[in-house]
């Protein structure tokens, strides 16, 4: 009996461990959405068309990160397979790849930052912007839209440090840049009398700027210091390249349809006024925040999984994943608790709009409800990406939004059942993906677990 419970004990990966990674990737996953619902928050609240500003930010805010998502994930790419080479004790093989894969999200950041600005009153307008609404969306976008280098440049270096089992410098630089970032919001939308005009939604942008460059600076700092590699670019391409790029392109399908779920959201709910874009704005930030909290821990899984696939220890990683659960259920049952606690006043917090809150109350239980499939759903990306299967998770997002989530809220729409259908097709779609990793995990590495104690 104790034999057994002190192998178990053996297999797992310690709370400690995980939590050592897990809780500051939370406090550094959070920052960047912090940073928006700052924003929300600071914006909702001028004196000055507060709903058309508002609703501006939600559908700039949501554009940006979809195009950073998308692009930022050869951070996923690079973390997975440092990871993967830190258990197998073979750091020099990628020695080359580290600032070829960073250049390559400069490169990257250089050409969307190109095309999108330009483009940006056609960009908004396809999501059903027009009059003020598209004029602060666009005005608001070409500032923001200067920051994609240095967002993602520093994601990629966050990825460096997550594959080397650190999320503590990647922390350290999020958590400065969001607490400069709501400093700066107060002093440049309201303005400093005698000092600093009010500048408004444009204040907002230029405060977002000022915080990614000091998170870019800080983890520059750490990537210079602290590890083992360097920014000097090789002419021979690493070998290692072809792997960072056929996991990153799944990666950008993935992620692309992922957004495109969220873009629909935003145009239909932008097409019934802007009154519901306004609250579906508050809604999604707040989601998006909730996401990134709890995606603390499937960073540290995404870390800790592409280790131990190194050492191919998979009973350890099979005991990984149930733990790792658990630890995301309880902190989205503590995020349902406390929300639901301050139902009534949360909405308060980024408009006062009378008719925007009472959309915005309508719907925030269904975002509540979902918490704990979100957990789970987050948990298994985690692993997988970080057990680099790019290809399965790729396939999973494209069912769960084409077969799941836009057919949801096309029938919803039809029944005219505005945010409410919204988010009846987001549950639907995180139903799904949940429930297509979990049965794919179960399936494979229970099985080689299994295996490995056969053997």
């Amino acid at each position: 009996m104790f034999g057994i419970k002190d192998t178990v004990a053996k297999d797992k990966v310690s709370f400690r461990a995980i939590n050592k990674l897990a809780i500051p990737a939370i406090i550094a996953g959070i920052a960047e959405p912090l940073i928006s619902l700052t924003d929300i928050a600071v914006i909702g609240n001028v004196d000055k068309n507060p709903v058309e500003a508002l609703a501006a930010a939600g559908i700039v805010g949501s554009f940006l990160s979809a195009i950073i998502w998308i692009v930022a994930q050869t951070k996923t790419a690079i973390s997975a397979i440092i990871s993967q080479h830190f258990g197998a004790k073979r750091l020099h093989a990628v020695k080359t790849l580290v600032p070829q894969a960073i250049a390559l999200n400069f490169l990257l950041s250089m050409v969307i930052y190109g095309i999108t600005a330009f483009f940006a009153r056609s960009i908004f307008g396809a999501y059903n912007a027009e009059g003020l609404i598209l004029r602060y969306s666009v005005e608001y976008y070409q500032i923001r839209a200067i920051g994609y280098p240095l967002t993602l440049v520093t994601f990629a270096l966050f990825g460096v440090f997550r594959g080397l089992q650190n999320t503590l410098w990647a922390m350290k630089a999020s958590l400065t840049g969001a607490v400069l970032n709501v400093v700066l919001d107060y002093m440049l939308v309201y303005g400093i009398e005698g000092f600093i005009p009010p500048l408004h939604l444009k204040g907002a942008a230029f405060a977002s700027l000022a915080s990614q460059l000091i998170m870019l600076l800080i983890a520059l700092y750490f990537f210079f210091t602290r590890t083992p590699f360097s920014l000097k670019l090789h002419l021979r391409i690493n070998p290692k390249i072809r792997d960072l790029l056929f996991m990153s392109f799944n990666l950008f399908i993935r992620t692309a349809a992922l957004n495109f779920a969220i873009y629909l959201a935003n145009a239909y709910a932008t097409g019934y006024g802007k009154n519901y874009i306004a609250a579906q704005s508050m809604l999604m930030n707040i989601w998006l925040f909730f996401s990134f909290f709890i995606d603390g821990y499937a960073n540290a899984g995404n870390a800790i999984s592409g280790r131990l696939l190194g050492e191919r220890n998979y009973r350890r990683l099979w005991y990984l994943s149930v733990d790792i659960s658990k630890y995301a259920i309880s902190i989205a049952v503590i995020l349902m608790v406390v929300c639901g606690t301050f139902y009534n006043s949360i909405g308060e917090i980024f408009n006062k709009d009378p008719m925007v809150l009472a959309f915005f109350t309508s719907v925030f239980w269904i975002v509540l409800l979902m918490q704990p499939v979100n957990a789970v759903a987050f948990m298994f990306d985690g692993i997988f990406k970080g057990l680099g299967e790019a290809v399965y998770l790729r396939n999973v997002l494209l069912a769960a939004t084409f077969l799941g989530f836009t057919p949801t809220l096309l029938i919803a729409d039809h029944f005219n059942l505005k945010l409410y259908g919204i988010w009846m097709a987001f549950m639907v779609w995180m139903l799904i993906r949940a429930s297509a990793l979990v049965i794919k995990f179960r399936n494979k590495y229970l099985r080689a677990a299994g295996k490995t104690d056969a053997a």
